[in-house]
């Protein structure tokens, strides 16, 4: 048995957020996305056939979502469940520190 540690290995110098696949099966996917003042391009949603249950580990974000006037605001041990299709991007993410998440897509 193998003991992961989802606060290690977290590179000092992140050009681009960091997707890591932790367990994958047909139905379930867990990923590690680590992010440093990062922020998705400004025209690009993302657009998931999969939910997403993304849980904030470390740091701060703030997410979009289609159709909502005001972004929603993430702290650490916060969640939120993204249904699929529900178009969502990431306005921004503290460079104070790496944001850690964890992130479920399930079908």
């Amino acid at each position: 048995m193998q003991i992961a540690d989802l606060f290690a290995n977290v590179p000092a110098d992140l050009p681009a957020e960091l997707f890591e696949t932790l367990l994958e099966t047909e139905s379930l996917r867990i990923e590690r996305i680590v992010s440093h003042a990062h922020a998705s391009e400004p025209d690009f949603w993302y657009d998931q056939d999969e939910h997403e249950w993304v849980l904030l580990l470390q740091g701060a974000a703030r997410l979009e979502l289609e159709g909502e006037s005001e972004p929603i605001e993430l702290r650490a041990g916060q969640a939120i469940l993204l249904p699929a299709h529900q178009r969502h991007r990431v306005a921004w993410t503290t460079a104070e520190e790496s944001t850690i998440w964890l992130a479920v897509f399930y079908r």
